[in-house]
């Protein structure tokens, strides 16, 4: 496996392999890899000739306040982890480099942006779509994947590729989980024994609104209820939102839902803010 650290020779990389007849797969993460993040290589691996991860901690996706100097980092473990599930190259360039000093162009997907996550953190998705964009022209891909976990942020990205005529194919892979039902995170290392054991409120929660709807409630205002009293049964878990949505506007569902409706969780428990979300009737879903 080969680790490029340039902007100009990862391009030069891509360049080559597309004109030898190859077919790119890139897999953007911000390393400390878990098995969520194996899961985007080999589903990348299936569609590609070459699979190019990126790990690079993106500053411009962090607030003021956020995690961005704590985010966990460890370059050798993810070379190991990402070689042995069939990564070819890894792109890890430096801040620097990806931000020039004079750095000034963002890319943003006004709508699909505000709502949930972007209400909350209102810059977040700026910087990612800006990042990815970046990548993108670096890296210049055939198929790109992300992971269901951050389905708006998947929902964006495919918007933004759609409008910017990218002509990369955007793969999501399901939502890798613990065994637990707790939902894979490089995040989920902050979390102390007894908060762990609390996080799986939100992924008990979105069961409880796959049972309901598996029984036959339709109504949003009942699955928002049953979500938000599991959510809250511990004071630990404080609730950022939650959100019944269309999976590709993440407009608001009111009235009743139908198959294919996304329910979206935010929630900190204890200093750590953790997301999960499942889609109501996808056989597909990890429950």
């Amino acid at each position: 496996m080969t680790v490029i650290e340039s902007i100009i020779t990862m391009q030069k990389e891509a360049e080559a392999l597309r004109s030898a007849g190859r077919r790119i797969g890139f897999v953007p993460t911000m390393g400390y890899l878990h098995e969520g993040h194996l899961d985007l290589i080999r589903l990348a691996r299936k569609h590609a000739d070459v699979v190019v991860m990126s790990i690079f901690v993106n500053p411009t996706q962090f607030a003021a306040g956020e995690d961005l100097e704590r985010y966990p980092r460890n370059f050798e473990r993810d070379r190991t982890l990402a070689a042995e599930a069939g990564c070819d190259i890894i792109f890890a360039p430096s801040a620097g480099e990806m931000y020039p000093a004079d750095d000034s162009s963002w890319i943003s997907v006004e709508e699909l942006g505000s709502a949930l996550e972007g209400a909350f953190r209102p810059t977040h998705f700026r910087g990612v779509t800006t990042v990815v964009g970046k990548l993108f022209n670096i890296v210049r891909p055939h198929y790109a994947v992300f992971g269901q976990k951050d389905a708006q942020q998947a929902a964006i990205i495919r918007r933004m590729t759609r409008d910017l005529h990218f002509g990369i194919d955007i793969l999501v892979a399901p939502i890798r989980r613990e065994i637990d039902g707790l939902a894979m995170s490089s995040r989920n290392t902050y979390l102390s024994d007894q908060e762990r054991k609390e996080a799986l409120a939100l992924s008990r929660s979105l069961r409880t609104a796959e049972t309901l709807f598996a029984q036959g409630e339709r109504r949003s205002h009942a699955l928002y209820r049953a979500v938000e009293e599991e959510l809250t049964r511990s004071e630990t878990v404080q609730v950022d939102y939650i959100g019944i949505v269309d999976p590709d506007s993440f407009l608001p569902i009111e009235g009743d839902v139908g198959p294919r409706t996304l329910i979206a969780v935010a929630a900190r428990v204890g200093s750590t803010r953790l997301i999960d979300n499942t889609i109501l009737g996808d056989e597909a879903t990890p429950s």
